[in-house]
């Protein structure tokens, strides 16, 4: 069984993210896209999921899963998956993301005071969001 969720991280934007400021991603048309879904989930219940929680349930919604959604979730992690630093939040809206102890997460805008915490506490390991394009 594999897993997305990290530990005592802390996900810093993408070194090539356009803001340097965390936005709420826009709502496009009536669906929405993958990094709503993620911002909402995190963002209305700060340490309540953990990553794994976070994917899964962006991909249950997205595909109309529904039913037996542990036989589907481990199904969808017997495969490596992408985790939180692939996410169009680090990468293209300015959040970074915060992984407790308990692997829970919570995001903060780049720009704001937490955000700037986070990266000065020497008891996180600190990444980085993927870039979107090569260098």
């Amino acid at each position: 069984m594999h897993t997305t969720n990290y530990y005592n991280t802390f996900i810093e934007i993408a070194d090539d993210c356009p803001l340097s400021q965390g936005e709420v991603p826009p709502v496009k048309g009536d669906k929405k896209s993958v990094a709503n879904q993620q911002f909402d989930m995190i963002q209305q219940a700060p340490y309540q999921f953990t990553s794994d929680d976070v994917i899964f349930s962006t991909y249950a919604e997205r595909n109309g899963i529904v039913g037996n959604l542990t036989h589907e979730r481990e199904l969808f992690f017997s495969k490596g998956q992408a985790c939180l630093r692939a996410s169009p939040l680090g990468k293209r809206y300015g959040w970074g993301v915060h992984h407790n102890e308990e692997g829970k997460v919570a995001i903060y805008a780049a720009g704001t005071p937490e955000y700037e915490q986070m990266l000065q506490n020497p008891a996180l390991k600190r990444v980085k969001a993927v870039r979107s394009k090569k260098a």
